[in-house]
Formats: C-alpha cells, structure tokens, sequence
C-alpha cells in the first residue's frame, strides 16, 4: 500500500500537469488575442492637427431667403449668390460659376480667419468684364470678415445628395446671360498677402458644358491649370459651366482635428478605448496592462511549480 501511494501521487500531478496545459494552450497567446481583438475591433486613429478649424454652415432649405430654386426630379440645386450677375442687354442662355475652395489640411472648409489680409485673384476674359465681381474674381480672406454671405456654393461632396453634402463650402460668382457661342476665359490663380506661403493652389476643377457633378472630393479632382483648360465655350445645348480654384492651407497645424463622425474619440480619448484593439502598437501611458502583455503568465508559473514538485519526489 505505501508503494503504491508515491505512484498515486505522481498521477495526480500529471493528470493536473496536463489539464493545466490544456488551459494554457486555450487562454494562451489565442486567448489573449481574442480577447484584445474582440468582435468587433476598434481601430487605433492617430490625431490629426491643423491650422485652422472647419468651417461649418449648412445650405439654405426651401423657405430660407437664400434657397433659389430646385430641380423637379432633384437633379440640381441653386442657391441665391449676392454675386450673380445678369448682363444688360441679355444675349443668350449663356450661364455659369466661377469659385474658391479653401480648405484645411485635413480637407475641411475654412473661411481663412489663420490667413488674414490674403487676396486670391483670377483673372478673367472679355466675355465678364461687365461683371463688376468677375473682372478680375477676387476673394479676401478671412470671408467672415469681408463678406456679407462668405460662402455661397455646395460644389463637393456625395451622390446621396443632389448636389454637394449639405454645407456650403466655396465662395463663387456667377453670371447669366451670355451668347449660347461665347467662350469663358480665366487666367491662373494669384495669391497675395502676409499669409500667401501658407496656402498650396491645388488646381482646377473645370466642367463645361454641362451641369455642376458635385460628387467628387476636390483635393483628388483638381488638376493644373493647362490640363483643366482656362475656358470652355458654350454650345446650343450645353450652355452652362463651371471652375472651382481649389486651395489648401499648408501652415502651423497644432489644433486638433474636429471629427464630426465621432472617430477622432476611438482610441483616444479613454484607456478602455486604446484597449480595444489597436494594431498598430501605439497606446497612451497606463492603457497597458502586464496581463495581456504576457498571457498565461500565472498559469506558466504553476505548471513550473508542479514540475518542480514531480522532481523533488522523484529525487524522494
């Protein structure tokens, strides 16, 4: 009976060895990852900065004083422009915009308040030297200082919408009453002022000949001057057109970005959110814990025990 006892012993340990072993290989390193990773993993967003809040204004709805017009089967949108003009005499359907787009180094509409006393010029042709605010197109910045109406035009945003996103993101003028053959001019983007080496000139989005398609982002669809053309000339059935002037700050970017779609506060703002999952191994002081930075660690050193344990019976 005593011979046998050690031997009933040494089976207890094995038999515990093993299921500890078994815990290991199920809470170990696949464990912990399924449990850093969870579900539905949040992803770590490094915090952007720039020079210059968002500029947030939404368009005009029906029964505003700034809302025109709307197409029947929602294709366009127009919005009343101090800035449009109509020629005397009036010699054709002839119409189109001219804008400015500033925007921020995360891409957001700005109104220019970090770049005070800046002029951007474009110079235009014959066809609009009667339109007192086309000849040239001048924008002073910032637009909430300088104007009345800063920003008049949703030239950017989704095809959800009929046109833009929502919210007005340009300053423009536009005209009417052309001859249906006339051909718009425009000369190259001028910046001037204190500020000028803090805005990049982006490029042009022209669209002639047709109504504005607004479902682009304008920092992709801006092209340089020779490609987008610098005119268009209108046709019998294609008698309206359009350039935005896209323009990006480019200064001393230390405000942090406004998300409005709630992702700037995943993984940034609390501990359990750095916790959530970030792959890309940057965390905040004190987001960590040992745990989960070696899993089963508690487990390991049990097991080791209980060898250590097996040994010194065998050497009994």
């Amino acid at each position: 009976m005593s011979r046998d006892a050690p031997s009933g012993r040494r089976a207890v340990l094995v038999v515990g060895i093993c299921a500890l072993l078994g815990a290991v290989a199920a809470f170990g390193p696949a464990g912990a990852a399924a449990a850093g990773t969870g579900s539905d993993p949040v992803s770590a967003i490094a915090q952007q900065y720039v020079s210059e809040e968002e500029y947030v204004e939404a368009v005009p709805e029906q029964g505003d004083p700034y809302f025109e017009a709307a197409a029947d089967d929602g294709s366009w949108i127009s919005y009343t422009n101090p800035r449009d003009d109509y020629r005397m005499p009036y010699l054709g359907e002839g119409s189109g915009k001219m804008c400015v787009t500033l925007v921020n180094e995360a891409g957001q509409p700005v109104s220019g308040e970090s770049v005070p006393d800046t002029t951007v010029t474009i110079p235009t042709g014959e066809s609009l030297s009667w339109h007192q605010g086309a000849d040239p197109f001048t924008v002073e910045y910032p637009l909430t200082d300088n104007y009345n109406r800063p920003m008049d035009g949703d030239q950017f945003g989704t095809s959800e919408l009929p046109q833009g996103d929502g919210y007005l993101d340009s300053h423009c003028v536009e005209w009417h009453g052309l001859p249906e053959n006339e051909t718009v001019e425009y000369g190259e983007v001028e910046i001037g002022g204190p500020h000028a080496d803090q805005i990049e000139l982006v490029g042009y989005v022209q669209q002639a000949n047709q109504d504005w398609k607004s479902n682009i982002d304008p920092l992709e669809a801006a092209e340089p001057y020779e490609e987008a053309g610098g005119s268009w000339t209108y046709t019998p059935d294609g008698s309206h057109g359009d350039m935005v002037a896209v323009l990006q700050l480019d200064g001393d970017a230390d405000i942090p970005v406004n998300e409005t779609d709630g992702n700037a506060a995943d993984g940034t703002d609390t501990d359990s959110d750095s916790n959530s999952g970030a792959g890309d191994g940057d965390s905040s002081p004190g987001s960590t814990n040992d745990t989960d930075t070696v899993p089963g660690f508690g487990i390991l050193a049990a097991v080791g025990a209980l060898l250590a344990a097996v040994a010194v019976r065998r050497r009994g």
